[in-house]
């Protein structure tokens, strides 16, 4: 069986490797927040783009959760927050049509 620390390890090398990249692209962050031994629940935090996006429930569920409990066999679901600090601001806004745009 493995620690804690060990299982968050692998938790986060997913999300570095496999899930960053992908939601990067859009603008979106996605943060480890914690993991609990009993239930196998990942908590993570939703930044950037994917706060208050109607996609992230799919990308958590379809996504993230299979993609975790596929490699690590210990996380049993996941569950997301959206960062209370992107909410003024929380779709990814582009000023590639317009270069004189400010944020």
């Amino acid at each position: 069986m493995r620690t804690k620390e060990e299982i968050v390890a692998a938790i986060t090398e997913q999300l570095e490797e496999k899930v960053a990249p992908m939601v990067d692209q859009h603008g979106g962050i996605v943060k480890f927040m914690d993991f609990d031994t009993d239930t196998g629940m990942v908590e993570l935090m939703l930044s950037g783009s994917c706060s208050g996006c109607a996609g992230s429930s799919q990308t958590l569920k379809y996504g993230i959760e299979n993609l975790l409990m596929h490699y690590v066999p210990e996380v049993k679901g996941v569950m997301g927050h959206h960062d209370p600090m992107s909410m003024s601001q929380p779709f990814f806004q582009s000023n590639f049509f317009n270069p004189t745009f400010d944020r």
